[in-house]
């Protein structure tokens, strides 16, 4: 029997090899920080008495026709088969088995598993890849003689409880049925969605919206500059209200997004029922994913407005001009109005850019090739006889 043979009891002493492959993005940055934190993770929750190595690679995790991962044969490839070698992947892609999202999976025959980044949510992505990976580890080696108890507790429901389970949300076993893939470990209850949406979003990156949508952003600024020199909107921010004021920017944040997911296509539409329950999430996240960016593309012209209109406007002048003494106030109220004005305005703008180009900034690479095979299949299924 050899080392990386399923099963075989890890003996103290021995070395045991565990390689981390990566998609580009995130789940790198991820596998790149744990093979120096892994190691004494695993020493101290999983197995004390063997020596740990751990190493990293990046590459791009093919999808195969079904659209899932095929882990064991990623996994086989990656082996150089002279030691006890387990191998877990990490990707960007979005998984679920069945209604629930799924955090991970494992195959105890292939020595092999798979962990879903955008499970881990939002915050504290390092400490939950470093328990969910030991965890999965456990699992390959559940023959071995000291498995951490913490990561095998379970409620009367197969549900996760201690550690793992408050970190990652209400989690449950699944048995697959995909051919050498053991169990899902999935997410379940209102909590566990949210925890993977905002892991969606934040994989998207919404920051990256703004340096990418150049068109938008230049007649955003344009048009604030312009209301910045001009008297009326000077009288007409003086005359209104905060709260009328602050109901101005939230539909101009809402008519920006709106605009940007209609006209570019952002919407899953699918007509087959059974990926409409998915499309829900996705489509979510993608709201989500252009309204923060548009929110930070909108704080980010009230900061530089602000600061023109302190430059650029005289408080005498500006006083004489509203006919009454002038603050700070008075300044935050103009700049209130130009930049949501300004933000309708880069709707407009947002015009100029390519539809491939908003989507690149929208979602991440992982997002995109799955949208992308979600049209192909929409179009053979339109072109196929009925």
């Amino acid at each position: 029997m050899t080392d990386s043979s399923a099963g075989q009891r890890v003996v103290a002493g021995r070395t045991v090899v565990v390689h981390l492959v990566a998609d580009e993005g995130m789940p790198s940055v991820l596998a790149e920080w744990l093979t120096e934190s892994l190691p004494s993770a695993l020493a101290a929750r999983v197995h004390g008495g063997v020596r740990w190595q751990v190493c990293s690679a990046t590459t791009v995790l093919r999808i195969n026709e079904d659209g899932d991962i095929p882990i064991v044969e990623i996994a086989e490839a990656h082996r150089d088969g002279r030691r006890r070698e387990l191998v877990v992947l990490l990707t960007d892609l979005p998984r679920r088995a069945g209604t629930h999202p799924v955090a991970s999976d494992f195959s105890t025959s292939g020595d092999a598993a798979l962990v879903s980044v955008p499970a881990l949510g939002a915050i504290r992505l390092r400490h939950r890849a470093r328990s969910l990976v030991a965890h999965l580890v456990a699992h390959l080696l559940e023959n071995d003689p000291r498995p951490d108890p913490e990561t095998r507790r379970h409620s009367a429901q197969e549900r996760m409880t201690g550690k793992l389970g408050d970190l990652l949300a209400p989690t449950v076993h699944i048995s697959s049925k995909h051919e050498g893939v053991d169990m899902h470990l999935g997410l379940v209850g209102v909590r566990g969605r949210l925890r993977l949406l905002a892991g969606m979003v934040r994989d998207n990156r919404p920051w990256r919206l703004v340096p990418n949508l150049a068109s938008a952003t230049a007649a955003a600024a344009g048009t604030a500059a312009y209301g910045l020199i001009t008297s009326s909107f000077w009288h007409m921010a003086d005359f209104l209200s905060p709260p009328r004021l602050a109901l101005i920017s939230l539909a101009a944040l809402a008519a920006m997004t709106a605009w940007l997911v209609a006209y570019n296509h952002l919407w899953d539409r699918p007509s087959d029922v059974g990926e409409r329950e998915k499309a829900v999430l996705y489509n979510l996240s993608t709201l989500l994913t252009v309204l923060i960016g548009v929110a930070i593309m909108y704080a980010l012209l009230f900061g530089v407005t602000l600061l023109a209109a302190a430059t650029l406007i005289d408080s005498a002048y500006f006083g004489r001009e509203l006919r009454h003494p002038v603050s700070i106030v008075d300044y935050v109220r103009l700049v209130w109005l130009t930049s949501s004005v300004g933000i309708v305005a880069g709707a407009l703008g947002s015009s100029l850019e390519s539809e491939d180009s908003v989507r690149r900034a929208t979602y991440s690479a992982r997002e995109a090739e799955r949208r992308a095979r979600a049209r192909e299949r929409e179009e053979r299924r339109e072109s196929s006889p009925r």
